[in-house]
């Protein structure tokens, strides 16, 4: 996998911004949706590694458009992390009932963004998905995923 990408799915200008930087200075490559319904539309348009989602989204929430894509075979193995302010135990349950991998709360640390993004890049599933995109890509060799 040489190019790791990340879907953004938030509504503000400034927020995508400074998650492009942090993620651009790993050599993570960023894809943009500002609202629920783009981000259901780049999820098929660019089958990205990663999804980064706000919860509070116009058209449709982040909940709503976790919840469609986790039901759909295509990306149940998509690593979904909501990205919030809404930092509430009740926010968190409802993401992971909505079907997120992770939550990170906003403000957010920028170290603590990119080792999260990178926990979530680096598993056997993210790799197979990147097979399946680059044919040239090599499976993830066992021992890797075993340390």
């Amino acid at each position: 996998m040489e190019t790791p990408q990340v879907l953004l799915v938030d509504d503000s200008r400034v927020g995508c911004k400074i998650v492009e930087l942090t993620l651009w200075r790993e050599r993570i490559e960023v894809v943009s949706a500002s609202d629920g319904l783009g981000a259901l539309a780049a999820v098929t348009d660019t089958e990205p590694d990663l999804m980064l989602l706000d919860i509070l989204l116009p058209r449709m929430d982040g909940y709503q458009v976790c919840h469609l894509v986790r039901h759909h075979q295509d990306y149940r193995d998509l690593p979904i992390l909501l990205l919030s302010g809404k930092d509430t135990v009740f926010d968190r349950l409802q993401g992971k009932l909505a079907g997120a991998t992770d939550y990170v709360s906003k403000p957010f640390d920028p170290a603590e963004l990119v080792w999260t993004v990178k926990r979530y890049l680096h598993t056997p599933a993210v790799w197979e998905r990147a097979a399946r995109r680059e044919p040239g890509v090599p499976p993830v060799p066992k021992r890797w995923w075993q340390r």
